[in-house]
């Protein structure tokens, strides 16, 4: 097992043990919002750890191959980047006389937005809607930092029909005997059950899902406890979608009129998706040239070049980088630039050229101190140049990314279900919180310090 295989395991491990506080937190829940939110923390549990174990299965299948000979594919591979997604909006429809006139009963959802990007998953916050609003609107910024340009973001909307009279019911019973279970279990059986009971999702994360799916549950008697979330619509982003502004993108509905937990959707949602590419945003190498700067044969300039964005920066030397200095010579280099290698002379130099389509084609000549220099340069400007390619408008303009103002707080609330049965408090009317052992204490500290 190697260090990838072992960091993936790691994080299966991690979302196992969330899982199964998520799990005991519902089966103690005594409010609405508590189980809206321990429901929520359930179901994107449980689609990371099936996002992983696919993750790990590739990853073996890749090994394999190797073990036996098959050499995996030499093409070039484009340079990853950074993908994110703000200022989701998702307009709703209601009927005359529910939005305007107020009429007919109150119908009220608990919604929310999974994102996935590969093994990267992420979820919004929860956001109440009724016929009062006019948009869903998640004020999250979530950003995915490794994806190529052959991404797809899958954005899934799940809702739940959100019941006023929240009453513990059967929980009851059941309550003292899960927050009492053993957490004791090894890595391998944790994997092992993850699996059986992630793969019955399998479905709906491959993003095979129709009208009135439904995430099945994570344990046999799971269903009974709590709400359920429901897939009400989706939408696939890729590459062509990227802009530096706000854009429409069409829903996939998978709901009707007739489920419990449908919400009149406009069948459209507003976002802001910006991607940077890491080599529009990181030097790709840097070192000695020598560039021509005139006509003249002999009339040779030694600089110190940076390569970055779209341009190839010529410094006088290193120091005038470094005190931001303005550069001697600025070389266009973008996704059309032709890059070409002479053949060696008698002396066994050759030269570089680099044309770059402007008003009129410009070519610049360029050297260097060593073949072996002239190898490095010529296979960063071949790559440099292919990765702007495939990025296309990513690395036409730079695409600034509104980093969250502040992320998740740590901070545990007053309210939260942490306090009301791990904190002492005075006694209230109602269902008496049982004495939790310390093993369960520690639980649910570390479960709502790691969720947020």
């Amino acid at each position: 097992m190697n260090n990838q295989d072992e960091e993936v395991l790691k994080q299966i491990e991690r979302e196992v043990r969330m899982r199964e506080g998520a799990s005991k937190l519902l089966a103690a829940c005594s409010q609405r919002d508590q189980a809206l939110e321990a429901s929520k923390s359930l179901l994107t549990c449980n689609t990371r750890i099936l996002a992983l174990l696919s993750q790990l299965q590739r990853m073996r299948k890749a090994q394999i191959l190797q073990r036996v000979g098959c050499r995996l594919s030499d093409d070039i591979v484009p340079c990853k980047g950074k993908v994110a997604l703000s200022d989701l909006r998702i307009p709703l429809m209601w009927k005359d006389s529910e939005y305007f006139k107020n009429k007919g009963e109150l119908h009220r959802c608990a919604v929310f937005c999974l994102l996935q990007c590969g093994s990267e998953i992420y979820d919004t916050d929860l956001v109440m809607v009724d016929r009062t609003l006019t948009d869903i609107c998640f004020e999250d910024a979530i950003i995915f930092n490794d994806v190529g340009p052959e991404f797809q973001l899958r954005v899934e909307l799940y809702s739940t029909c959100v019941v006023e009279d929240f009453s513990l019911g059967a929980l009851g019973p059941r309550r003292v005997s899960m927050l009492g279970g053993s957490l004791g279990c090894s890595s391998g059986k944790k994997i092992r059950a993850a699996f059986e009971s992630a793969a019955v999702c399998g479905s709906i994360s491959s993003g095979v899902s129709g009208p009135g799916s439904v995430f099945p549950p994570l344990s046999p008697d799971l269903s009974a406890r709590g709400p359920k979330y429901n897939l009400l619509a989706h939408a696939i982003l890729k590459l062509e979608n990227v802009q530096d502004g706000f854009k429409t993108h069409d829903l996939s509905l998978a709901a009707t009129e007739d489920s419990p937990f449908w919400l009149p959707l406009y069948g459209s949602m507003c976002c802001r998706l910006v991607a940077q590419p890491l080599c529009m945003i990181q030097p790709v190498t840097s070192g000695q040239l020598k560039v021509k700067l005139e006509d003249d044969l002999n009339c040779w300039e030694n600089v110190y070049a940076v390569l970055k964005g779209q341009s190839l920066l010529c410094y006088q030397s290193q120091e005038d980088l470094e005190s931001e200095d303005k550069p001697l010579l600025l070389i266009p280099v973008k996704k059309d630039t032709i890059v070409c290698v002479s053949e060696r002379d008698n002396v066994g130099c050759q030269t570089l050229y680099i044309t770059t389509q402007q008003e009129e084609d410009v070519t610049y000549t360029l050297t260097t101190h060593t073949p072996e220099d002239m190898q490095c340069w010529t296979e960063a400007l071949w790559q440099h140049i292919y990765n702007m390619s495939q990025w296309k408008q990513c690395c036409e303009d730079f695409m600034k990314i509104e980093m969250p103002s502040s992320g998740k707080s740590i901070t545990l609330k007053q309210g939260s279900l942490y306090h009301e049965i791990v904190t002492p408090t005075s006694p209230s009317a109602g269902v008496v919180a049982p004495d939790l052992s310390a093993e369960i204490r520690t639980l649910l500290s570390s479960y709502y310090k790691e969720s947020y």
